[in-house]
């Protein structure tokens, strides 16, 4: 949601008035979500909230844009960021179907920026294999730090229990999950 909020802020110059109007909208769900945040509701309430109040949002959001993709060139800035956003629009609703979903993916993405950043450091891993596994423990080592998991506290305790796991159940000590062996 938020890659489609910044094509309707480039496009303000554009055609203000209907970059407004979708700012004003993706502001309401996103000030839905924050109040939901602030108020630490549990993800039962947060379902329902969505479901009460996003919902109808959105609904009107995607009527909106079914009505103005026509009416707009396709290469403006407001054609691009309707166009955008009608092809996403399927994934960028899904964040209703589960109430641990977020509106948007800023929070991993400014976790994994310093990856992105350093991209250039990590090209020369010594094979494909190497680079995938370094990504996978790159991508544990942040969802450690999105769940405040210590990631050694975590890798050790994970490494030390894995081969007597369940195979069926090892989403447990995925670091979303993780439960340490000796609060067992």
């Amino acid at each position: 949601m938020a890659h489609a909020r910044r094509y309707f802020m480039k496009s303000l110059k554009n055609d203000q008035e209907r970059s407004e109007y979708m700012l004003t909208q993706l502001q309401r769900l996103y000030t839905l979500e924050r109040k939901a945040r602030e108020r630490n509701v549990s993800l039962e309430i947060k379902k329902r909230y969505r479901n009460m109040y996003a919902i109808p949002i959105l609904s009107a959001i995607e009527d909106w844009l079914k009505k103005n993709e026509p009416e707009v060139l396709p290469e403006s800035a407001i054609g691009k960021a309707i166009s955008y956003t009608a092809d996403l629009w399927p994934r960028l609703k899904a964040y209703l179907e589960d109430a641990k979903y977020e509106i948007d993916n800023n929070k991993i993405e400014n976790t994994v920026r310093p990856l992105a950043l350093g991209r250039k450091n990590y090209m020369f891993a010594g094979s494909h294999n190497a680079a995938q596994q370094a990504a996978m423990m790159y991508s544990f080592f942040a969802t450690c730090k999105i769940n405040d998991v210590e990631p050694l506290a975590w890798l050790t305790d994970v490494l030390a229990r894995i081969s007597d796991h369940k195979a069926n159940k090892l989403d447990e000590l995925l670091p979303q999950n993780w439960i340490p062996a000796s609060k067992k």
